[in-house]
């Protein structure tokens, strides 16, 4: 058996390393994995707004239209081991809405809201004679941006894998 080889043509494989260290060291890579993340901070901000309208969260449209991406003084922020994304709202009653809350403040057992009713609608309007009295009680949550992050938590295998393959046909279509 001595003196016989096997030989192997490794021309290929690098062609394919060389490829796969232009695309790392690429700034048009980096481009393309801001603009990915940039696409799932969107479809996250969609199933927020899903689960808001779902969960019968919506009266003035201000939460619903306050979501957004990176923007200042966020609630909510999603990020998973070194990538976050910041999608959220400065609504100080996101969180309220989404984890519930107690109707009066602690110790208060009872408290006096001045306004008025239209139809099924409670106006406030301070010094009005009319009003509803509350009584302290635990409004439970909607748990919309929860709900979100789990749907998001299931689909992003296969946004990343959609994209591995498009990348994979995009950089390297002569070895796929």
């Amino acid at each position: 058996m001595a003196g016989k080889y096997v030989r192997i043509d490794a021309t290929e494989l690098r062609r394919f390393v060389e490829r796969l260290n232009q695309a790392g060291r690429g700034k048009e890579f980096e481009k393309e994995l801001s603009r990915f993340l940039d696409a799932i901070a969107v479809e996250f901000l969609s199933y927020v707004q899903d689960f808001i309208i779902q969960a019968g969260s919506v009266d003035t449209r201000l939460l619903l239209n306050s979501f957004q991406k990176n923007g200042e003084g966020s609630v909510f922020i999603a990020q998973e081991g070194g990538l976050q994304i910041e999608v959220g709202t400065n609504v100080e009653y996101a969180s309220f809405v989404n984890d519930g809350h107690w109707l009066n403040p602690k110790g208060v057992d009872m408290r006096w809201v001045p306004g008025e009713w239209q139809g099924e609608r409670f106006i406030y309007q301070p010094g009005a004679k009319t009003g509803m009295l509350l009584k302290q009680k635990w409004i439970e949550g909607s748990h919309y941006f929860d709900d979100a992050i789990r749907l998001m938590e299931r689909m992003a295998p296969q946004f990343m894998e959609r994209k591995m393959q498009q990348w994979l046909e995009q950089y390297f279509s002569d070895f796929v």
